[in-house]
């Protein structure tokens, strides 16, 4: 009898830590960031970068974290809407926030840690619940762009133009 109790308490904590690792899996959803991504035309550009998202347990807020090598001059990074074929409208600004510091320079390291939640969220976004956001990434839906002021946005007219970024990845 001890035996097969032991046996079902472990076979129940298996279930559960099974389950916990698919829910963990289920909310973290990554990007690799590079030129070759960038539509309509792939941006020829030795930067690369990583974005990282992470669901809380309450599913209310996404933490994320946006890592670059060898950009230079980054200006601004967003999180968009959009199939890997297309550009779509940003739907919430990762950086710069508040008094964020301007990037000059080639920059390599981490650009943007942060969170966001519903209230954050703009363009067709905007007044969407967090599960809207959360729908497009699982389908494949959304991308993350970093932009700069190098001129390798194609064709940079000046402040304020930043119709493609240098690096994009979308998010899986």
């Amino acid at each position: 009898m001890f035996k097969s109790r032991s046996v079902l308490i472990s076979l129940v904590a298996a279930a559960a830590c099974l389950a916990l690792t698919a829910q963990a899996a289920d909310g973290m959803f990554t990007a690799a960031m590079d030129g070759a991504q960038c539509l309509p035309d792939p941006i020829k550009t030795p930067a690369t970068g990583t974005v990282e998202l992470r669901l809380s347990a309450d599913g209310r807020k996404i933490d994320y974290k946006i890592t670059l090598d060898k950009l230079s001059n980054p200006s601004q990074a967003d999180l968009h809407s959009g199939a890997a074929s297309q550009n779509g409208q940003a739907v919430v600004k990762l950086w710069p926030l508040g008094n964020a510091a301007a990037k000059r320079g080639e920059f390599s390291g981490v650009l943007a840690e942060g969170s966001f939640d519903a209230s954050d969220f703009t363009g067709p976004m905007t007044g969407a619940p967090m599960s809207d956001l959360l729908e497009e990434i699982r389908a494949g839906n959304t991308y993350v762009n970093v932009h700069t002021y190098d001129g390798m946005d194609p064709p940079y007219s000046g402040p304020g133009d930043y119709r493609v970024g240098e690096i994009r990845g979308q998010l899986k």
